[in-house]
């Protein structure tokens, strides 16, 4: 299996840990991992906003990088990036190039769950109790949970491939299906809603005793974690991949 890395761009400046942590993992699996160098940012923050003159842009640049890679896929730590290029990667001509990285483009755990079907991680050892927050993105658009509004029967990848990493205890929070409030350029336009969304989330890990909260999504850890810092919580947010690959934290 051969793919190539899709780092997004606040993960690269932020949480370089993170993609440090996925290429790890994916070559302790025995995947081997391509890295276009030159890549940058997948075109979300100017789409959400509307902006298509200038998400059409960086889209055409985000394609440029992973166009013509001998690759089985391209795998980003990062749901709602990956729903981007996947569902809503449109201002950019749709040629048969835009259309088979789109189609190839797989967020990580949906890759080591549907395709590689790995469950377990013999050197991973995470003796902490736990929370798994999946991002909105990565529930409704991505299908990595079920949906609660759906009825539909219960589910969670994520959920499915850290419970063999040794010494875990995942704990299941009052609403895990719940938003925490990043949701990308709505904590900037709707600060107070999304301040308070947040609270609320730190709220009920802190009723259920949480120390770590893991996830598919850094953003919204990012999120999570300012409001928990500003309340002095000894919370900490860490992304799947490093669970998963022991570390680097």
């Amino acid at each position: 299996m051969k793919v190539a890395l899709f780092i997004p761009c606040y993960i690269d400046l932020i949480f370089p840990k993170v993609g440090i942590a996925t290429i790890g993992l994916l070559e302790r699996l025995g995947v081997e991992v391509v890295y276009p160098e030159n890549q940058t940012c997948c075109g979300q923050p100017m789409a959400n906003e509307g902006d298509q003159k200038n998400a059409a842009k960086i889209e055409k640049t985000f394609c440029k990088n992973f166009e013509n890679l001998d690759v089985d896929y391209i795998i980003g730590p990062a749901g709602s990036c990956v729903k981007h290029v996947r569902l809503h990667m449109d201002a950019v001509e749709q040629t048969p190039a835009v259309k088979e990285i789109r189609t190839k483009t797989l967020e990580l755990v949906e890759f080591l769950h549907d395709v590689l079907n790995v469950r377990d991680f013999p050197w991973a050892e995470f003796n902490h109790k736990i929370a798994i927050h999946n991002s909105c993105s990565a529930i409704r658009g991505l299908h990595l949970m079920s949906r609660f509004e759906w009825m539909e029967p219960k589910f969670n990848k994520t959920q499915d491939v850290l419970e063999n990493v040794k010494g875990i205890h995942i704990e299941e929070i009052d609403r895990p299906e719940e938003c925490c409030g990043f949701g990308g350029t709505f904590c900037v336009t709707d600060e107070r809603v999304s301040s308070k969304m947040g609270q609320d989330k730190v709220a009920d890990y802190t009723r259920h005793g949480i120390e770590y909260v893991v996830s598919p999504d850094m953003s919204c850890l990012m999120h999570q974690e300012g409001v928990a810092e500003r309340e002095k919580s000894p919370i900490k947010f860490v992304h799947v991949a490093q669970v998963l690959n022991n570390g680097p934290f």
